[in-house]
């Protein structure tokens, strides 16, 4: 066998249809259009989410569109759980954190999570705790001081 012998597996490859080329074709005159209307136009069709008329769905839907809806107050915080204070002693402040590269945005303010567990006692000075991190670290026999929030 040679290259130039080479067949592809029957049925393996299918012609396309030509329409629009006579009756005989079987796809003649409408070409499989139907009669006349949007549809049967060259450059027909609507676009996508087209609803006849009706306002679109995703109009419908006030906040839902695009980037969404934000509250615009809403405060966002530095998220630090407490398996991440691991190497930390002593006083844990927002200084300390963003000085040891564990804030995303220093000039945000810091939350801490109760993921995890605490051996030592810290002091824990932040702008929120919560009620589950704040027990396991005056369990260990640390304590926690709440920062007020500017603005």
């Amino acid at each position: 066998m040679k290259l130039h012998e080479l067949k592809s597996q029957e049925g393996s490859r299918k012609r396309r249809k030509r329409v629009g080329q006579g009756i005989a074709a079987g796809q003649g005159r409408t070409a499989g259009r139907g009669q006349k209307g949007q549809n049967a136009r060259s450059g027909g069709g609507t676009r996508l989410y087209h609803q006849g008329g009706n306002l679109p769905f995703f109009r419908r839907l006030p906040f839902v569109r695009g980037q969404g809806f934000t509250p615009i107050h809403q405060t966002e915080y530095n998220e630090v759980n407490l398996d991440q204070l691991k190497g930390l002693k002593g006083e844990i402040t927002p200084e300390k954190l963003a000085k040891a590269n564990m804030l995303h945005d220093p000039e945000k303010p810091v939350v801490i999570l109760g993921r995890g567990d605490v051996k030592t006692a810290l002091t824990v000075r932040v702008h929120r705790i919560s009620k589950i991190a704040q027990e396991k670290i005056q369990a260990a026999g640390g304590t926690v001081e709440i920062i007020e929030l500017n603005g």
